[in-house]
Parts: structure tokens; sequence; C-alpha cells
């Protein structure tokens, strides 16, 4: 008889929820644009399945990377299960692809928000099931030709990167993990 705390991974559950806050802002940023002050830091395990990323950028973040998110990002594109978009590295346009659940943080420092997730296995989802969903985001690889000229993403420390490391108020699901 399969046991009641095998069902009902609350904490996996509200992991989801919470994944899906990032898909939503990630969404409206997408259809709506970004206003000021609003800016994202988001930073995802660069190993994990699915990450689509230049091997330079694996090489240099190989475990984790952060973006940032303001002013600078073309093509942002927003799935179920991933999202992509442009960015600039060393004057040269790359197209990201990140599942969800390789996000391990995002953050909106103008509002003091901030999310961290668990690592998850890889091939595992937020909602604890196994998950082989092909990823098709992929996109053109150039900015869109009204875009501005393109300028490396930098963060406060000038990193064009690795982001700020303290977001403000940062919820954590500890308080829902099984001890």
């Amino acid at each position: 008889m399969m046991m009641a705390k095998d069902v009902f991974r609350y904490d996996k559950m509200v992991e989801a929820a919470l994944r899906g806050v990032v898909r939503e802002a990630l969404s409206r940023a997408a259809e709506h644009g970004l206003p000021r002050p609003h800016h994202f830091y988001v930073t995802f395990r660069t190993g994990h399945p699915g990450v689509g990323i230049p091997d330079y950028l694996r090489s240099k973040y190989p475990q984790e990377m952060t973006i940032v998110l303001e002013h600078q990002f073309w093509e942002l594109t927003v799935a179920e299960d991933a999202f992509a978009v442009t960015l600039s590295f060393q004057n040269r346009p790359e197209r990201l692809t990140i599942p969800f659940v390789a996000v391990t943080a995002f953050a909106d420092p103008s509002v003091k928000f901030g999310l961290q997730f668990q690592e998850n296995a890889p091939g595992e989802g937020a909602d604890g099931g196994a998950k082989e969903k092909r990823l098709e985001l992929a996109g053109p690889a150039r900015p869109q030709p009204k875009a501005p000229a393109l300028r490396p993403v930098e963060s406060k420390s000038g990193n064009a990167a690795e982001g700020d490391k303290k977001p403000a108020d940062i919820v954590t699901l500890d308080a829902f993990r099984k001890k």
C-alpha cells in the first residue's frame, strides 16, 4: 500500500507553485516589457539537462550562473517548462534556454522580492515527477533589427553574468521540507 507521504509532497507542490510565480513574472515581461525600476536576477544550474548556453559560458560557470534582465535583453519567450532570452556577452548576442527546474533563485530587487529553490535531481520536475518534455524555445540568436546597440548586461558589481548576491526578503522552502 502506498503511503500518503509519497503522494502528498507538499514541499514539492509549494515549490512548483512558486516556480509558477517566476514563469508568470517572465511572461508578463515578455508580453509588456519590463517597466522601471523592475529588473530580474535569475540564477540557474548550468549543467542541468535542457539548459542551452554557449560552451564558453558553461566552462566559465560550470555549476551556476546568474543573469540580469534589465535594459539589454531581447526575444524573451516563455513556455510552460522553460524560458529563453537573448543576452549580450562581450558584445556578442547569445541565446540562452533555461528550464524552470534549473532555476535556483529569482529576485526583483526593485521591490525587495526573492525566491530560492531546492535542487531537483536531473530529470525531476518541481512537482517530484520525472519530466521529459522537449523545449521549443530556440528562436533566432540575433537581436531584433530595431534593438539598440548591444552592450554587455552588467550588474551593480560590474560582472556581466554574476548578479548581486544579496536580494532582500528571500523566501526559502525549508520550513515546508521534511527534516
